[in-house]
């Protein structure tokens, strides 16, 4: 049995990992803010601790064996209207992530962000959100560098399946799409609906996730469906009326995919998106 912190284990990604690796046995701990995570989302067999990660030292005296940090802001074009939260989260809160792995010398896996990879490499400045999850792989790896410590970045691509975020300002798209046609409403697609994504269901995240954990080395662990998809091509796959909105500044219109060092470990995603829908 490992002990196994989770930061942002309430959150949707963050509960299914908890959920995964209590059921294996594991001591699991999540820290968790609350911003977006929600109690609705905690699993059992899993001690939940509410606070910030910046103070992190104060809700977590252990020593865990692995720290999976999950915990930050996430949302990419509504990042722009809030940028002293995203720092507050990202930088604020991640340095005290970094500074409680230097302490423990234990290893820590880092949920990066694919954003930096859109629009040919222009996608890591294009939002505060973007711009944080990429300087903290950066320093993630300088605190490799600097501390011998172990480490390993991954990269999620559109994450959708149970407990996916509400139809809000901080919301995700397929859950988006579900909740609009249940309702019987229009699907709202941000113009101009060609920019396309790597839908991959959360049970592919999180299988990537406890391979990483438990082999993973290094930068570069693209955790994605190969197959990619336009926005409107999925709002199509829903059925219905389809409304068109304005465009939206820091809106990418594609995205750099590289798997190979994760189907190394023998990772490779099972679910498909049409799938999901069809039984949505």
């Amino acid at each position: 049995m490992k002990t196994i912190l989770v930061t942002g284990g309430a959150g949707f990604i963050g509960s299914h990992l908890c959920e995964r690796l209590a059921r294996e046995g594991n001591k699991v701990i999540s820290l968790d803010n609350y911003f977006t995570g929600s109690r609705d989302n905690h699993v059992a067999g899993v001690e939940y601790r509410e606070g910030h990660t910046k103070n992190i030292e104060q809700y977590v005296p252990e020593t865990p064996d692995i720290i999976y940090h999950l915990g930050e802001y996430s949302r990419v074009e509504i990042s722009l209207t809030e940028p002293a939260i995203v720092w507050d989260f990202n930088s604020a809160g991640t340095f005290g992530v970094l500074e409680f792995w230097r302490k423990r010398k234990r290893k820590l896996v880092y949920a990066g962000s694919s954003t930096k990879f859109g629009d040919g490499g222009l996608g890591r400045v294009q939002t505060p959100y973007a711009w944080t999850k990429a300087s903290n792989t950066e320093l993630v790896q300088n605190y490799e560098r600097w501390y011998s410590l172990p480490y390993a970045i991954t990269y999620f691509y559109n994450v959708y399946g149970p407990r996916e975020r509400p139809a809000n300002e901080y919301g995700t798209l397929i859950e988006t799409f579900r909740r609009q046609r249940l309702a019987g409403q229009p699907l709202t697609v941000v113009s101009p609906g060609t920019q396309k994504r790597n839908f991959t269901h959360v049970d592919d995240i999180i299988d990537g996730l406890v391979l990483v954990g438990e082999r993973g080395e290094g930068d570069e662990f693209g955790l994605g469906s190969p197959e990619a998809h336009s926005v409107l091509e999925v709002a199509k796959m829903f059925g219905g009326e389809i409304i068109m909105l304005p465009e939206r500044q820091g809106n990418r219109m594609d995205s750099t995919l590289d798997i190979t060092k994760a189907r190394a470990l023998g990772w490779m995603p099972r679910n498909g998106l049409q799938k999901y829908i069809a039984s949505a």
